[in-house]
Formats: C-alpha cells, structure tokens, sequence
C-alpha cells in the first residue's frame, strides 16, 4: 500500500511540476497559454471606431480608478484638494451677483419670456460672459470652483440666468478657442466675447444626430477660389441650439471633405470645428423652440452654401479634422461643472422653500413639518443636497488642480440632474397647492418645469448611464483591460502575458478580499478616520472589492458585447457612481472640519449612498447569465452579499433629526444652503417666507409654553368665548403672555397667513395672458435686450 502511495505521488508531482513550471516561466506561459488565448481574445475585440477611441480616450483617469482597484486609497482620496471660494470672488458673489438677481425676479423673466434689458446690459458690463476668459484677454480669469459658484447663486433665482451664462462659459467657442485657437482667433475673438459684444452658441445637434453626435450629417467642402485662397463651402442643419437665436458667432461643428486634397489630408478629413459670423452670406436664424416654457434662447440654425476663409477653422488648417477629439476632450472636465452647479443651486433653494413651508404651514393645530409623511422628503431633500454639492466642490477641486476626469464628469452631470430632479419632485409635494399655482409668489413651479432641461443636454442621461460612465468607462479606468486591449491590437504578446497574469492575480486577490470583507460587514478594512463616519469607509472598501470582482465577470461574461447590455452596464453606473458619491459625502465632512451639527446629514447620506450600492449589486447579480462558471461563482458571490447586507436604509429616528435639523434657523439649515440667492425684501416670495418662518420659529417657544400651560391646567379651554378664538388670545386675556409676545405671536401669525397666500387672476388678466401680481401692474411679455 505504502509503495502504491509512493509511485502515485510521484507520478503526480511530475504533471503538477510541469504546469508550475509553464506558469512560473514567462516564455513557456507566454508561448503555450498567454499568446493562444490572446489570439482567440483578439477575435472576440468589437471594432471600436475613431469617434468612439477619443471618447475614451478623452480626459484622465482619477478617483474613479480606484474603485475598479478594489482596494481604494483612503489617504489619496482624502488628500484631493477640496478648494475654497477666495476673497475676491466672493466680493464678486457678494456684488454683482446679488445684484442681479435683483434686478429681476424668475416671475418677471417668464412674463417677459427673457432676461429685462437692465439685465443683459449688467451681465455684458460685468463680464457674465466671459468669466472662464482669462484678463489678459479681457475677461475674469475665473476658476472653474468661481464659475460653479457663481452658477450656483444664479440658478437659485433663474433658470434663465444659468442657461444664458453657462453656455458662454462652458462648451463654446471661447472654451474651443482658449484650448486649440490660433493666437489670431484668440486675439480676436476672446475680448469681445468676455464684454458680451460676441453672443456665443455652439451648434452640434442635427435632427439625424442626437445622442450619436459624431454621426453628424453637417458637411463643410475645401475649395480655391479664383484668388488662389483656400475657402470652406458649408452646410448645415442644427436644432436645440442655445442662445442660437441671438448668437453672433456659432461654432459649428461638421464633417470636412476635401475632394481635391488641398489639405494633403485626405478626402474625408474628419469632423471639424468652425466659427461662422452670423451675418455671413447662408446663415439661416429665423425660428426658436420652447423648451418647456423656460424664457432662455433656443434655436434651429441652418446654412445653406455659407463660404468662410479656410482659418475659421478653430485652430486653423492643423485642428482640420480634430473637431470630435477638441469636443470629447473639453467635456471630460466641463460636463462636471455647468450643470451639477446649476442642480445644486436647485436643490439649495428647494431646501430651503420646503422646510420654510414645513414650519410655516400649519394643519391638524401643527407645522406640516412634525408630521412624519413630511419628515420624510424633508430627510431626502436634505441628504440629497449634501450628495450634490458634496460631488460638486469635489469635483471643481479636480478640475482646478489640473485633471480631466472624464468619466467621474459624466457621473456628476447624470447624477446632479437625476438628484436634483428627486428633490423638486419631493419639494412640490411638500407645497401640495401652493407649489402647482403658478404667480410671482410661486418658487418652485418653473424650477419643476426646467429641470427634464438639465437632464437632456451634455449628454442625455439615459446614454450617459448606460454607456458613458461604465459601458466606456470600465475601457477607460479598469487597471488592466485597456492596456490589454492595445497589446492585442498590436500583437504584444510580451506586454499581454504580463497584463494578463497581473489582471488574474488582482482577480483572485480581490475575490479572497470581498469574500472576507462580506463575511465581518467590513470590519477587517481600514478606516483613514476614527470616530462616527468610520464604519462608512470600511463598507465602501468591501464594496469596492465588490465592485472589483463583478467587473471581471461582467467582462468574462460578455466580452466585447458589454456595453450593448445596457441593462447591465446601468446598475454597474450605479454602482460606480455610488461608490464615487459617498466618497464625496464624508471627503466633505471631513474637510470641512466635522461639524456635529451635520453629522446626521452625513450619515443619513452616507447610509444612502450604501443603499443604491447594495441595490445595484443584487441587481447585477440577479440578472447576470453565467452558463460556464455560474455554478461556482455566483453562490460565492451572493454569500457576501446577501447575508451581510452593505446598508438598510437610514432609519425613521435618523430621518427625523435631519428633517428636524432642515427646519431649525441657523446651523445646519444655513450651512446646507449657502451660497444661494436670499432676498430680505418681505414684498418678495422667498423674503416673504424666510421672515414668516424666522418668526414662526421665534414664536414655537411660546405656543409651546401654551401648550403646557392646556395639559397641566394653568390655561383652561373653556375659557374660550368662540369656537374661533385662538388659545393665544386666551393665554393673553388670562395674564400668561407678555406684552412683547403678545406682539410676537400676532406679528408671527400675520407673517404665516400671508406666506401661505398663492397667486391668482381675473379672468381678463389671465385671458389676456398678461398676468400680474397680487399688488402689481400688468407685466408686458416681451422686451428687447438692450
């Protein structure tokens, strides 16, 4: 027996030896493993086209990166700057800024249907227009932290105010110039569009070409002309355009053919960019859409046979053909910054009009907002707000510190909107009638109306979801896979044996990792904090590893073919983009010096956050068809899962202390909402209700003294001569109320009664469709911009 145990041993150890030896020794691997899989992988690569390369190309890999490690660099993380607005362009916030949204209330905009001339005047004078423009050519030299700011006090008085600026400051010609300009362009163009003398658009959008830009249709020709000077002969056929009604100077983007090849580029030279005056022969500019109502400039543009000197194009002849590459790489950053400001300046001003209205409305003897059906949104809207401009501030210190993060830019446009989009919905409800009818005094119904608005530009977010942050972006941020990708396309089989045994490695290591982080709910990782928000960074390393391993089984699963499972690539952007979003929260807590009076918030967020992780990954694995390795992957994969769930959703008792919080003057409630645009005039809507609420609060001590005073019999009801006597004139006639709060109360109950009025009209007025005020004269409904 023992001789038979002997020979069977050594007649394995040579088999085994042999397949440790072709994996140990990399020409032998290489040789019999590496380079045939690869060739058979190579087979199963989707063409990726030139348009599709830059898009992921485009922009650098950050934070994002680390998620896909599966071992996220707390340190790292915590490290990334977290700027702060300086002095001079909080002056700026302070002056111009809050003057003009004096100048004009969202419900004088809308009656215009646009900006008073006063106001487009300021904002050239003031150079609105070119904030993203250095000094040097006559602009503000803003950083994009200053612009988000600034953005963000606009959007909390007019949507009209943020989708006339950002469009000249975001992606536009100035931006298009700034990077790839001549220094003729520059030179000529960047001054006058700092003082609003040039309107800017951008026109990319074709009917035949949404979502799928690069499929334009718009087409430019290269010819001499009898001067022996090289021309561009366009046409064009755009929609959607902002500001195109009033533009000057569109930058247009198109597909340049050049039949002779007086470029030396060939005939399809690619897409290209160019700026077209608007006064130049062709240019057709004579019809706008409305966009939901929202008074902001809008508009088809066409072009029939417009002929342009050869160095309109951006850059000149050298950026012929880069047009795609000029615009992938400017959104990488940009589309991170426009509108998750925009959306914060929302959220804010929601924030504070519904928890206004919570403590200013009262039924059933109580403010709305003690009743927990209420407490609930206010819970939302409150945690929400903090993701947004969490994600925001974090987001602009990349930028500025130089990065490009392409696919963290696309999470914060789709999430700021959809975000921003949840908290208006649940503000609406809060206000039940006040919020549906439309009046000066009405603050949210024209938000509600504008924001499917953010949702759809820069990358309508259906697209943005389920391609753009992981269908492209796992290319893009996975450790390995791109390099890999290219060592198959070059036939590298040296690079790839190396990529490949690095990637299996990192496969195994994070499979062992999320298996044990699962089973202690986190507990081995490493926190980089102490104290309350700790637990947080623990759970989102074993998401992480998580993460990690579901990627490379979505990848085994379904190769090249993955980002055409949109469902799947959906809930793995949710994922991601929940990882990146929690991050934000507690970087923000931490930076900003771990206020206690927040702590519930962030927590609150936190445990959020957790949540629409552990729902994504149940969806992933629900849903993904693994005939080969299912068998032994997936219960693996659902033990860590399944039985330690990442998060519940925070609880009633947390919701209450944010509502709570939400509610209260000063503290959370200010910190939660700076930088948004605050009236004092009690004449207008948001004044009028910040003061009604300033003194509902100042008065809850007394009815709550009042209160007592009934239950333990100080104060007897009885004593009521009418059904419709208040208990304050009761407590007053008995003695229990100074004269000073005597005062208090009736002031504090005049101030609620006139916050909770809503607008209405004649019927001439409204027939007339020139509304007016409740103490106004007729508003007209156009005006010229002066």
């Amino acid at each position: 027996m023992l001789h038979y145990l002997s020979t069977l041993s050594i007649s394995l150890i040579f088999p085994i030896s042999l397949i440790l030896l072709t994996f140990l020794i990399p020409p032998l691997r290489r040789r019999l493993i590496s380079a045939p899989f690869g060739k058979v992988a190579r087979k199963q690569l989707p063409k990726i086209s030139d348009t599709e390369r830059v898009a992921i190309e485009a922009g650098q890999v950050w934070v994002e990166g680390e998620f896909f490690s599966g071992q996220p660099d707390w340190q790292r993380l915590l490290n990334e700057p977290y700027p702060q607005v300086p002095p001079d362009v909080q002056a700026f916030l302070d002056g111009p800024v809050e003057r003009v949204c004096q100048l004009a209330t969202d419900w004088e905009i809308y009656q215009r249907k646009d900006l008073p001339p006063a106001v487009w005047k300021f904002l050239k004078h003031e150079k609105f227009f070119g904030m993203m423009i250095p000094q040097e050519f006559g602009g503000l030299g803003f950083s994009n932290l200053a612009y988000s700011a600034v953005m963000v006090k606009l959007a909390s008085r007019s949507f009209t105010h943020v989708a006339t600026v950002g469009v000249t400051n975001s992606l536009g010609p100035a931006k298009l110039l700034l990077r790839y300009g001549t220094p003729e362009q520059k030179a000529r163009y960047l001054p006058r569009l700092a003082i609003g003398e040039e309107i800017p658009c951008f026109a990319l959008t074709e009917p035949l070409a949404g979502s799928d830009a690069a499929s334009l249709t718009s087409c430019g020709e290269v010819f001499k002309a009898e001067d022996g000077q090289l021309y561009l002969r366009l046409n064009w056929k755009k929609r959607y355009i902002t500001l195109g009604a009033i533009a000057t100077l569109i930058g247009l983007a198109f597909r340049l053919y050049d039949p002779d090849n007086l470029l030396g580029l060939g005939h399809d030279v690619g897409i290209t960019c160019a700026l077209v005056p608007r006064e130049t022969p062709g240019v057709v500019i004579d019809h706008r859409h409305d966009p939901m109502g929202v008074p902001f400039f809008n508009s088809p543009i066409e072009g029939h046979d417009v002929v342009l000197p050869i160095d309109q194009i951006i850059g000149g002849v050298a950026q012929a053909g880069q047009g795609w590459k000029m615009l992938m790489q400017t959104l990488a950053a940009g589309r991170g910054i426009s509108f998750p400001a925009t959306c914060t300046g929302v959220a804010k001003l929601v924030a504070r009009v519904a928890s206004a209205h919570s403590v200013v409305r009262q039924q059933f003897g109580l403010p709305i907002g003690r009743f927990e059906g209420v407490e609930e949104p206010l819970a939302r809207i409150a945690g929400l707000t903090y993701v947004v401009d969490a994600a925001r501030l974090y987001t602009c210190g990349a930028v500025d510190s130089g990065a490009q993060p392409a696919v963290v830019s696309a999470i914060a446009k789709y999430q700021s909107t959809e975000l921003a989009r949840a908290i208006v919905n649940d503000g609406m409800d809060i206000l039940g009638g006040s919020g549906i009818c439309r009046g000066p005094r009405n603050l949210l119904a024209n938000v509600y109306t504008a924001i499917p608005i953010a949702v759809t530009v820069e990358g309508a977010n259906i697209l943005t979801r389920t391609l753009m942050i992981f269908g492209q972006g796992v290319i893009r941020c996975h450790p390995y896979l791109y390099d890999e990708i290219q060592a198959l396309y070059d036939s590298d089989w040296v690079a790839f044996d190396r990529l490949l045994w690095s990637h299996v490695g990192a496969f195994i290591r994070n499979v062992g990792r999320s298996k044990m982080l699962g089973l202690t709910q986190g507990r081995l990782a490493t926190a980089p904090v102490n104290g309350p928000t700790a637990p947080y960074y623990r759970k989102l390393s074993w998401a992480s590893a998580t993460f990690a391993v579901l990627t490379d089984i979505a990848l085994i699963r379904y190769g090249g073919s993955l980002k055409r499972h949109e469902n799947i690539t959906g809930r793995y952007a949710d994922a991601l983009s929940w990882l990146y979003l929690t991050s934000a929260v507690l970087r923000r807590f931490e930076a900003e010096g771990r206020p206690d009076a927040d702590l519930a918030t962030v927590e609150w967020a936190a445990q959020y956050g957790l949540v629409q992780i552990q729902s994504a990954f149940e969806g992933i694995v629900g849903n993904l068809s693994l005939p080969v390795v299912g068998s032994l992957v997936k219960p693996l994969m659902g033990l860590g899962l399944r039985l330690n769930p990442l998060a519940t959703l925070p609880s009633d008792a947390l919701g209450h202390q944010v509502a709570k919080d939400l509610q209260a003057t000063g503290g959370m409630r200010d910190r939660l909402t700076a930088g948004i645009y605050l009236p004092t005039d009690p004449t207008e809507a948001l004044g009028r209700l910040e003061q009604a609420h300033t003194l509902s609060q100042q008065a809850d001590t007394i009815h709550r003294r009042l209160k007592d005073a009934v239950r333990t019999g100080q104060l007897a009801t009885d004593g009521l001569k009418h059904p419709t006597e208040s208990l304050e004139t009761l407590a007053h006639r008995a003695g229990l109320l100074t004269q000073p709060e005597w005062d208090l109360l009736m002031t504090a109950d005049e101030a609620r009664k006139d916050a909770i009025q809503v607008d209405v009209f004649t019927f001439e007025e409204y027939e007339a469709g020139s509304k007016v005020d409740l103490i106004g004269a007729p508003q007209p409904l156009f005006s010229d911009r002066g």
